[in-house]
């Protein structure tokens, strides 16, 4: 699975003395990862630059994502200084539970700063991420108000920023710009097919194949009741073949478009159409 993205160790330097250097200003660090992979849509030197710093890792998009999977990937996770919480920032939920947590994770901080006559202030928060795993859209449901730019792009985000909460956080946004490394094949495949990374840059087609594949393999069920079918051909080329008959994704002569097809299949399994699924499983 060749995905051609460039994991430059300058950019990552820089980025890295970015997150540090706000390190210092902040109590607790929000990392956001996507539930389906939370592994895959990681940057690998994140638990390097946040050390025991205390975190609260947002398994977000959990509404497309195997429920059981996530509650075992939360109990893998937990450290004393480390809480992770599913979360879906489209529909709200489990949002209300991430100023709580993080509360709790900075209670003997703050009673520290009180002891020494400090007044009380907001919890101050940074939120961590790789490009496309819905730090904005996270921010503006904490906030309550459209306070950055959203969108379904990579990198929408381009500076810091501070913004208050309605409730007893600061947030300091930082730049979409901590990427995940991709030495393995795999990790590509499952950024691909989640839609972390831009379509332009890999094989829709080749994608979409073993996707399908992997499909057939662990649910047939669903697919064939999403695509009403009696029986799935084991090949994955003529599987998406029949797929894109039963959909009249026919092109002159009435041969099957297969990049209107693997757009669709990928399509749809981002939108939880083929199921809830989670790519990356947690260490037995």
């Amino acid at each position: 699975m060749d995905i051609q993205i460039q994991w430059f160790p300058g950019h990552m330097a820089k980025a890295k003395r970015q997150v540090q250097d706000a390190l210092k200003l902040v109590d607790v660090a929000f990392e956001l990862l996507d539930a389906r992979i939370p592994v895959s849509s990681s940057n690998p030197m994140i638990d390097q630059i946040l050390g025991q710093k205390p975190r609260v890792i947002i398994l977000n998009k959990s509404d497309l994502a195997d429920p059981s999977i996530t509650k075992q990937w939360q109990r893998a996770l937990d450290r004393p200084y480390i809480k992770a919480i599913a979360v879906d920032t489209i529909k709200g939920e489990g949002l209300k539970e991430v100023p709580r947590v993080a509360s709790m994770l900075v209670a003997e901080q703050m009673a520290k700063l009180a002891a020494k006559g400090r007044r009380p202030r907001a919890i101050r928060c940074m939120v961590l991420g790789i490009p496309n795993v819905g730090k904005s859209t996270f921010i503006n449901r904490l906030v309550g108000r459209k306070a950055t730019k959203t969108g379904d792009t990579p990198g929408v985000t381009k500076g810091q920023q501070w913004i208050r909460t309605q409730g007893s956080l600061e947030l300091l946004d930082t730049p979409g710009i901590l990427w995940p490394k991709f030495e393995d094949p795999e990790v590509g495949y499952k950024l691909a097919v989640t839609g972390a990374i831009k379509e332009q840059v890999f094989d829709i087609y080749e994608v979409s194949l073993k996707l399908l594949q992997w499909l057939a393999e662990y649910n047939p069920e669903k697919l064939k009741e999403r695509y009403r079918m009696n029986e799935l051909n084991p090949e994955a080329t003529k599987l998406l073949w029949d797929i894109g008959v039963k959909r009249g994704l026919l092109v002159s002569g009435g041969l099957v478009d297969e990049s209107k097809v693997a757009q669709l299949i990928l399509k749809e399994f981002r939108e939880g159409l083929l199921g809830r699924y989670t790519l990356d499983l947690p260490p037995m």
